[in-house]
């Protein structure tokens, strides 16, 4: 896995490292607001009428803050009128700080290495003058016995109840920019990349291109692998190891990396609950021909959790012409009509009779298609909308919804503001572009989005183009193929946990693997553009939390609940079984608790249950074991054995490494490299065994080349034997970039005939240093010739 972001070559600066070992303290770099309970802070419910200082934003709900406020009346009645008049601020002070953004932080929850507080972590300054004034109030407020041993001595105390991390420290955190600067929104960096966190929550997958709910209560999920199996997963993540369906004996797709073919859409019917109606989207082979098939499926009567095989029935096939752009999207829409979304046909530019299939209103393919399949037990499978846009149109099929389509990927239906339920009903889409552009859609009825004549803003074909009668509609946002080549339509953000991001539409793209969002200005109506990253330093560090994903987004899907999911895969081949499904995840604010709290309806188990075992893990961060706590305050800590600090040390040194312009070698830890960094730039000196270089673009590009590698004191090339995406992420994280875009075969960057063959039969894990770290052949050893150099496209998370 190798989607992550560098930690330490932001978090530390080193003119101010003499400073930190000094000090005995490290200056916190990112925002890492945390409760008690280690989640993040949330804004109440309820006002709260004690610590009021926490009202938008803290750890406490109301609930809590009623205790807080009877334990404070409890301590202060053991008081007179000059303890009230003294004291009952500074009382009420440290009772409320469980409440802070940064109560965990305070407290030393943070760390399990150390024990929690049961006082604030206090500044000296504030400290001392709680002791002159209020020491007394100590006992009532903790149990722990060193306060009154330490009660009488002001500089023993305080120091004891100081923090590692002073600007953590109460009361001056609030007085920190850093710390309250944006406090509770969205975390993003300095190039304005949204830092998110991912939770898993399926894995081991086949190109799991589709996750559905059914809407009944059940708040199961129903993953699609493109294959043609269907698996039920429960609320608890546990999966059903009976398959919900089984169609692979039907499913035309194949194991090419890249093959449309396949099952490729699901969708539960509005009524699901009490008819037991489902659809799916898969492409077959009739003879010679090559169709997409759409059927109608009903659930099993005596098992909840399977279909009954023997009642498909087909509601509509088309013959496709080629075996890409085949769409694949079903759902259905606030109007209960079930929607189409099919592709042009495929091959290049839609280049079927005269317009091509997406202008021609009589084809089936480039199209929205919307039926009604309501009562169908009895007559035809289907009917026609009486609102459908061209059913009195001469020559057009009734079906079409919307034309111009090329090859749609993943639609969606907003759920609508959760209170003003604003946008409620919009269809979004994804429109995977030709040779420059991919888009983003809202389908509307009747509605002409352009292709073949225009692909995103841009002309395609320029003839088509300036027809006076296109009247077509432009995307929402286009891109270019310098930030991905093929979208990955998504969600609108409507669920209750993240309450950040409602009404941010939340796509990616295939190719490149980038998380993108969009969200409209309210004034000017306009859709606003921010890239998502994972996130960076302590920002994903939550029980739970990973900020890392494969590359090859395949699908997004929404919950029963709006929360928001999407599906990628290491090898994008329908049976590879590394396919994992992400929860997405703000980690700068939660819904209060209780609010998102649903109460699934019970589900009739009869098939075995396999329990969810996540793989994935944090990656980049590493945050050294604070000393624990003296029990003498002056004794001086032990710096004789490899503890915290010799941790700390490690870490300055290997930061100094980076960032002394030297060659990277195997035993000094390259950094990852920032989009604002150059990229390719080649250093002077000596080459080490293990360095790699990029070369043969035509364009001069350093994210991409020809892979060219340092051995035994001279360059040579590597043979594309068993070269893959591991091999090109070991290769691109040694060059600085963040992940691997291709593994380029077939001496795709020119043949470096001048060089000897170094490396053959490369096999990585995606974890060492230099490709010297992997299996191989042997150095100089191989079986192979310069029209099989191997080569990489390399990218980072910001734009390229």
């Amino acid at each position: 896995m190798w989607y992550f972001c560098d930690v330490f070559g932001r978090i530390w600066q080193s003119p101010f490292i003499l400073f930190y070992l000094l000090a005995f303290w490290i200056a916190p770099a990112f925002l890492h607001p945390q409760c008690l309970d280690f989640t993040p802070p949330f804004q109440p419910q309820q006002e709260l009428q004690f610590c009021q200082m926490y009202k938008y934003l803290g750890c406490c709900d109301y609930a809590r803050d009623q205790e807080l406020m009877a334990k404070y009346y409890r301590i202060m009645d053991n008081f007179d009128y000059y303890g009230y008049s003294n004291c009952a601020a500074y009382v009420q002070d440290l009772l409320c700080q469980e409440c802070s953004p940064y109560a965990a932080h305070l407290f030393d929850a943070e760390d399990p290495s150390t024990p929690l507080r049961t006082i604030p972590g206090l500044c000296p300054d504030y400290c001392s003058q709680f002791h002159s004034k209020c020491r007394s109030f100590l006992t009532l407020l903790s149990d722990d016995p060193r306060l009154s041993e330490l009660e009488h001595d002001q500089h023993r105390l305080c120091q004891y109840l100081e923090l590692d991390d002073p600007d953590y420290c109460y009361p001056h955190l609030l007085s920190n920019e850093r710390l309250t600067k944006n406090l509770g929104r969205t975390t993003a960096d300095s190039e304005g990349c949204l830092q998110l966190c991912l939770e898993e929550v399926a894995n081991g997958l086949r190109n799991p291109l589709a996750m559905v709910h059914a809407n009944d209560g059940t708040h199961r999920f129903f993953i699609a692998e493109q294959v043609g199996l269907v698996w039920v997963y429960l609320p608890n993540r546990s999966k059903l190891e009976k398959p919900f369906l089984n169609i692979t004996k039907a499913v035309l797709t194949s194991p090419w990396e890249g093959d449309e073919r396949g099952f490729l859409g699901l969708t539960f019917h509005p009524n699901f609950k009490y008819n037991g109606k489902l659809y799916v989207y898969y492409t077959v082979e009739v003879g010679i021909d090559e169709r997409i098939r759409i059927s109608e499926f009903r659930i099993s009567s005596t098992d909840m959790n399977v279909v009954d095989h023997g009642s498909e029935r087909i509601i509509l096939e088309i013959d496709e012409p080629a075996s890409n752009h085949n769409g694949g999207q079903l759902l259905f829409a606030d109007d209960g009509y079930l929607y189409i979304f099919t592709g042009d046909g495929g091959m290049a530019g839609d280049p079927f009779g005269k317009f091509g299939n997406a202008q021609n209103k009589s084809a089936l393919l480039g199209k929205v298609l919307r039926i009604d399949v309501a009562d169908n037990e009895r007559g035809p499978l289907y009917r026609i909308p009486p609102d459908n846009p061209f059913v009195h149109e001469p020559n057009a099929r009734p079906e079409v919804f919307a034309y111009g389509v090329r090859n749609m990927w993943r639609c969606s239906v907003d759920r609508g503001d959760p209170n003003t339920k604003e946008g409620k009903g919009r269809i979004f889409c994804g429109d995977v572009g030709q040779n420059k552009y991919e888009e983003v859609d809202i389908v509307e009825k009747g509605r002409n989005y352009g292709w073949r004549a225009k692909e995103g803003f841009s002309c395609y074909d320029k003839k088509l183009c300036a027809n006076s009668s296109l009247d077509d509609v432009l995307p929402i946002y286009a891109y270019p193929h310098k930030m991905g080549k093929s979208v990955t339509g998504g969600y609108v953000y409507r669920g209750c946990e993240n309450p950040n991001l409602n009404g941010m539409y939340i796509f990616g793209d295939f190719m490149s693997g980038r998380l993108m969002s969009l969200k409209e200005n309210r004034n000017t109506r306009n859709w606003e553009y921010s890239e998502i990253c994972m996130g960076v330093g302590l920002t994903c560090s939550f029980p739970g939390l990973i900020n890392n994903y494969y590359p090859y987004i395949i699908s997004f899907a929404e919950d029963e609940a709006g929360e928001l999911y999407f599906m990628s895969t290491e090898i994008p081949s329908a049976t590879s079984p590394t396919g994992v499904v992400y929860k997405i995840v703000d980690p700068s604010r939660r819904a209060p608790p209780g609010k998102c709290h649903s109460e699934p309806l019970s589900v009739h188990v009869r098939s075995n249950l396999i329990p969810f075992e996540p793989k994935e893990t944090l990656i980049g961060v590493h945050v050294p074991t604070k000393h624990p706590r003296l029990s003498n305050p002056e004794e001086p800590p032990d710096i004789g054995s490899k503890d915290w600090l010799q941790e700390l040390l490690d870490i300055f040194r290997e930061q100094d490494e980076q960032i002394t312009p030297t060659p990277f070698t195997p035993t000094t830890p390259k950094p990852l490299r920032t989009s604002r960094q150059r990229k390719g730039r080649r250093r002077k000196g000596k080459h080490k065994n293990g360095a790699v270089r990029l070369v043969g673009d035509e364009e001069g590009r350093g994210d991409r080349g020809r892979v060219e590698v340092y051995a035994n004191g001279e360059w040579g090339t590597v043979c594309d034997d068993l070269w893959n995406t591991k091999n090109a992420i070991v290769v691109c994280r040694q060059l600085g970039f963040h992940h691997a875009l291709k593994a380029a075969k077939h001496a795709e960057f020119g043949e470096g005939t001048n060089l000897k063959i170094i490396l053959d039969d490369v096999q990585c894990e995606g974890t060492e240093e230099t490709l010297l770290d992997c299996q191989h052949a042997g150095i100089g050893t191989h079986n192979c010739a310069h029209y099989e150099d191997a080569g990489v496209i390399c990218g980072n998370s910001g734009l390229e």
